[in-house]
């Protein structure tokens, strides 16, 4: 994330200092360019590695900075949230054993962090999206401890001019609105960097841009959030519209997002992508510029382009040019992918690597520059379908043909891969085993994205939403251990986890799927819903989805017995006999929590709210259900419960007692 003394509430003079440091920045950098001072014929390459903290109930862990003070590495940073680390791997030369370099590297890191986890109890999983994250873990106060993040979510809320917002549907829908950039934290991710000279920066970032899609559809790994089945690689939608500051502007401007994949093909030089982004993107961070890089580059002196570096990393373009001084001191240019997720294994992320970096490195020298073959476009749509359909898209190639995602990896992309590490001189041990991994993975058409959906698909019937996705998180810890590649694991059961480990919070089993109504509405309605739906507590919420009320299955049988023998008056409406009085808990209430006022006030059901808005109930139903699971597990041999609480609400039938929910 960069330097984090930075400021976000500038002044208007401020302002105008900062701008012009960036703008001095710019001329510098054509400068440089000018006078050749970039380092060239270096090629280099680096990653970046994004985890996810968990405690022992498979539940996100905000212990990132407990675990820093633990650690004595400077390649380990922090992220957006208190439940993320990352780490940076060291620059190295891209040739011979830098493949399997790579990946030692990856597993010694993470090694580094587990060891720190375990003495708080925790431990580290890769994935794109960890299945278990709920909605009460994106507080503000899980924002790591420092000052850029606070900045950057202060200058990106008032940006928005209004709340956080997620709308993204695939097999399911989700609507999610929130009050904090900590949304973006839902994203881990595995970033790659490739150094190029200046004079073949264009060709090469262009390469990037076309490579992008089949890379993603090889690799996707996040279709998971909330329970909710939604893009293949549903990390693309999460990042490009948690950062985007569109919001707030009239509809008719056709303004661009923060996160973008870009415009058009690049033409000129890296200055054309940076004068592009300052053109177009206010200043949201500001800070003290301590150097003149004119100034410095007239003493034969590297600048370190401060401003322009801190500016740049608010743009999020998902190839992102960089700017960066190496050990010799000279300067150089790196192209940045940020469109590959974290996970499924160490493996599988290093063969992600090999074939990206053999496609920078090959695709030039088979296909000359994407700019002269492929529409811009097209390369902008591949990835979106991507995205979406993973290696069930189709897209638009060179020369305007239309090809499957499958196809053209195995028949095109694969042998360019393997002709450019070749050609770079990379062991040819390392081409095989890494490349081997992505024809595996594409051939079986078994991505880390198709596993997560298949083994939930697997137990769709089985115990409760929140239990599916602590078994798969489980599921995905322990195959990652193994160190072999997705493609090939078993799929995620329930025996994957301890069946308590769904119970922790409320949040975790609660109805979501609610029949509710408003307290004008007809109590036939209440009655006609009891009977239909089998329940025994309806809420009463109002238009803005705040709890009013609940109506009892008690209220009901009241109000029919003063009925008895006499006529009915006029229809009633709910908040005639509705409980107006009505104990509540927060999604994050912990379940012995919840247990202990239902007891205290003798109450069958416990309405969940969040920020006084009804989001879901629990019912003394729920926690029998506990208990039978809780038994089942114990006495072992028995069949799973085969019921659907947690998804489409609770289910009982008659002879039961029915609760809230379908």
């Amino acid at each position: 994330m960069g330097t984090q003394e930075v400021q976000s509430n500038l002044s208007s003079e401020e302002q105008r200092v900062f701008m012009k440091a960036l703008l001095t920045d710019i001329r510098a950098l054509g400068e440089m360019l000018d006078r050749g001072m970039f380092e060239t014929g270096c090629r280099c390459l680096g990653a970046e590695q994004e985890v996810v903290l968990v405690d022992s109930h498979w539940q996100p862990a905000p212990l990132a900075m407990e675990i820093l003070e633990d650690l004595d590495d400077e390649r380990i940073t922090t992220e957006i949230a208190r439940f993320n680390l990352e780490c940076n791997l060291q620059p190295m030369r891209f040739g011979g054993d830098c493949l399997s370099r790579l990946e030692k590297e990856l597993h010694a890191l993470v090694a580094v962090i587990r060891e720190a986890c375990h003495r708080h109890g925790a431990e580290v999983v890769l994935t794109g999206i960890l299945p278990t994250l709920a909605k009460g873990d994106l507080d503000r106060k899980n924002i790591a401890d420092r000052p850029r993040y606070f900045a950057l979510d202060d200058a990106l809320t008032r940006l928005r001019g209004g709340a956080y917002q997620l709308s993204i549907n695939g097999i399911d829908e989700l609507e999610v609105e929130h009050d904090s950039v900590i949304l973006e934290a839902l994203n881990t991710s595995f970033q790659l960097h490739y150094q190029v000279d200046p004079d073949d920066f264009c060709k090469h970032y262009n390469i990037a841009q076309a490579v992008a899609a089949p890379i993603l559809a090889a690799a996707v790994n996040s279709p998971i959030l909330f329970g909710k089945r939604l893009w293949r690689e549903t990390r693309i939608a999460i990042f490009q519209q948690t950062v985007d500051t569109r919001l707030d502007a009239p509809p008719e401007r056709e303004l661009l997002p923060r996160v973008r994949f870009g415009e058009d093909w690049a033409r000129e030089s890296v200055l054309e992508i940076y004068k592009s982004d300052v053109a177009r993107f206010r200043v949201i961070l500001g800070r003290e510029v301590d150097e003149d890089p004119l100034e410095l580059i007239e003493q034969g002196k590297t600048p370190k382009l401060q401003a322009l570096q801190l500016h740049n990393s608010t743009v999020y373009r998902w190839n992102r040019a960089c700017y960066g001084i190496s050990a010799s001191g000279k300067p150089h240019l790196r192209i940045e992918n940020r469109v590959l997720p974290a996970g499924p294994s160490i493996l599988d992320e290093t063969a992600n690597a090999a074939f990206w970096f053999g496609l920078m490195r090959g695709f030039g020298d088979r296909c000359g520059d994407p700019a002269d073959s492929m529409e811009f476009d097209s390369a902008k749509g591949n990835f979106l379908a991507a995205a979406r359909q993973g290696l069930n898209a189709e897209f638009q190639w060179c020369d305007g043909r239309t090809v499957s995602a499958q196809n053209v990896i195995l028949d095109e992309l694969i042998p360019v891969a393997r002709e450019g590490l070749d050609a770079q001189g990379v062991a040819r041990e390392d081409i095989d085993r890494y490349l081997d991994v992505i024809e595996g993975r594409v051939r079986s058409r078994r991505t880390g994205a198709q596993w997560l959906l298949d083994s939930v698909g697997s137990m769709r019937e089985q115990g409760t939403r929140a239990a599916r996705l602590t078994a798969l998180t489980s599921a995905v810890f322990h195959r990652q251990q193994t160190n072999s590649p997705g493609h090939t694991w078993e799929i995620a059961t329930l025996g994957d986890t301890d069946v308590l480990n769904g119970y922790h919070k409320i949040e975790q089993f609660m109805t979501t799927d609610l029949f509710t109504v408003h307290e004008d509405e007809l109590i036939d309605l209440v009655a006609t819903l009891m009977d239909w739906e089998r329940i025994r507590h309806v809420p009463v919420e109002d238009d803005q989805h705040r709890l009013v009320g609940l109506v009892s299955y008690r209220a009901i049988l009241r109000l029919v017995a003063k009925s008895v023998g006499g006529k009915m008056e006029a229809p009633v409406p709910v908040r005639d006999i509705m409980h107006r009085d009505v104990h509540t808990v927060e999604p994050g209430t912990p379940t012995l929590e919840a247990i202990r006022v239902m007891r205290e006030h003798r109450i069958a059901c416990l309405p969940v709210v969040k920020q006084g808005r009804l989001v879901g109930i629990v019912t003394e139903h729920d926690f029998a259900q506990i208990a039978s699971h809780l038994l089942e597990q114990h006495l072992g041999d028995q069949p799973p419960i085969r019921e659907t609480m947690g998804d489409a609400g609770n289910t009982e039938r008659a002879g039961s007692a029915p609760t809230i929910g379908r």
